[in-house]
């Protein structure tokens, strides 16, 4: 379906700049998002804070948690969300299916909830969907989600007005699954998309089967539907997952986190006793010592910790903005994926779907930088590989990474990661790449599947290739039928 609520402003791979129109509050969210999560009997920092100190113009709450409450269920009902909450901006609500993977059952039908979620103000609700945790066998995946299908189609005719409402795509571990969700999301007429179940993925550090599970949903869903990863709050990930097409991100983790002492950075967590500077510069670290902060009462602790958390993240939401603007959202991802392993197995993960990646990635850019291996499965040299059979080289043709010849009818210019391409195409972008001299394996290699693609597309035509040093896992791909020399012994 088309959806006038969603418009895209940037791209960059799967990653993009958006605006959320969310009628009932009447405001514009610019995407990447960050929706701090706001539990309304425990405020480590105050939503008036959130929106005027730290610029959050969404947040999310647990209507389940306030439709139990009784301290607060009358309130929402009387005064509505953002009275009392003290937040102007736009305001998701969950609607207990949390407590529903961590407890095993909630007394609310999606019906009831999604009235009550419109009662109080909400201008998100979600329907009560079945978050199947990952690995769990297929027959209870398909079971989960045909409820959870169910449900969305029932949340269709609930009358609630101008509230958006959420379609949680499911689907556990089984990107299949979670494509087949993502398409039935779709097509109703619902309006954002969680994808869902993924923290416990997240806490085990999978994010190569995270990046799985996206990729999934993604190829489901249109390309102008709003996705947010449910319960993604580490700025370590939030690159890897807006490459990957990811828009809104809830965080719990900036109050969790500084209640048990931790300190986020993106490139992971310290634990405060642990430091002796503080390696940021946002207004907490740059009044006070991790010293100082030790010697903080509890509560006071816990607040100067939550307040650094929130800076670093919503700093790595603009970076990651910036990023995109300027098309180096790839150059971000990688050097992010440097910090953890586990990240680095994302990234990974994030080139196996390159090819899906390419239909959204801008063609032009400002410059491509070669950082590693990795690098070589961008989506840029996908589709440079997949362009090469428009191009019909004809007669005796050099391809080289030396100077042009005379001898041959053509001389055309070979780079790593590319592969060969017309010297006439040597200022166009991705080809003005900034390569290192030390030139991997995977570089080579991926060079050699473009002369390989470039023969089979032209199979009349007698190919030389010149190179310099190539290693054998990357001559071992140019067909038998081309010629080579190796420059370096010439």
């Amino acid at each position: 379906m088309e959806r006038d609520n969603f418009e895209i402003r940037d791209q960059d791979g799967a990653g993009r700049i958006g605006e959320l129109t969310v009628p009932r509050a009447g405001v514009t969210v610019e995407t990447p998002a960050l929706l701090p999560v706001v539990n309304p009997h425990m405020q480590t920092v105050e939503p008036s804070r959130l929106e005027s100190e730290f610029g959050a113009d969404i947040l999310i709450t647990n209507s389940y948690i306030l439709y139990k409450s009784e301290d607060f269920r009358d309130e929402a009902l009387d005064v509505g969300l953002h009275e009392l909450l003290d937040f102007d901006g736009a305001i998701m609500t969950d609607s207990g299916s949390f407590q529903l993977a961590e407890y095993g059952e909630i007394t609310v039908t999606t019906e009831e909830i999604l009235r009550f979620q419109h009662d109080i103000g909400s201008d998100i609700g979600t329907p009560v969907d079945i978050p199947t945790p990952p690995d769990v066998d297929r027959e209870q995946a398909e079971e989960e989600l045909a409820t959870t299908q169910e449900r969305l189609e029932f949340a269709e005719t609930v009358d609630v007005g101008d509230m958006l409402v959420n379609a949680p795509v499911q689907g556990s571990t089984y990107p299949d699954l979670r494509e087949e969700a993502g398409r039935h999301a779709e097509d109703t007429s619902l309006d954002v998309f969680p994808v869902g179940a993924v923290v416990p993925l997240m806490n085990e550090y999978r994010y190569g089967d995270m990046v799985d599970v996206v990729a999934g949903a993604k190829r489901g869903l249109g390309a102008d539907a709003p996705v947010h990863l449910f319960g993604a709050g580490h700025p370590m990930m939030f690159a890897l997952a807006v490459a990957m097409g990811c828009d809104l991100f809830d965080s719990a983790a900036y109050a969790l986190y500084a209640r048990d002492g931790r300190y986020l950075t993106v490139r992971g967590t310290e634990q405060l006793d642990d430091l002796d500077y503080f390696p940021c510069s946002c207004p907490i670290c740059a009044n006070h010592t991790p010293e100082e902060i030790r010697e903080e009462g509890e509560r006071e602790r816990e607040r100067l910790l939550a307040e650094h958390n929130l800076h670093v993240t919503f700093e790595e939401i603009r970076t990651i903005k910036q990023a995109i603007r300027t098309g180096n959202l790839f150059e971000l991802v990688e050097n992010r994926a440097r910090a953890h392993p586990a990240m680095l197995d994302g990234y990974r993960a994030l080139g196996d779907h390159a090819a899906q990646l390419e239909r959204t990635d801008p063609a032009s850019k400002g410059a491509f930088f070669y950082l590693s291996g990795e690098s070589a499965a961008r989506p840029e040299v996908v589709r440079h590989h997949q362009r090469l059979s428009r191009l019909n080289p004809e007669g005796k043709v050099l391809l080289t990474e030396g100077n042009p010849s005379s001898r041959y009818d053509e001389s055309w210019n070979v780079v790593p990661p590319f592969g060969p391409f017309p010297r006439a195409l040597s200022e166009t972008y991705p080809l003005t790449a900034e390569i290192p001299d030390r030139m991997d394996a995977a570089g080579y290699e991926s060079a050699a599947r473009g002369v390989a693609r470039l023969v089979d597309e032209n199979p009349e035509t007698d190919f030389t290739l010149a190179h310099e040093g190539w290693p054998e896992s990357a001559l071992t791909l140019v067909p038998d039928a081309v010629r080579t020399v190796d420059l370096t012994t010439v």
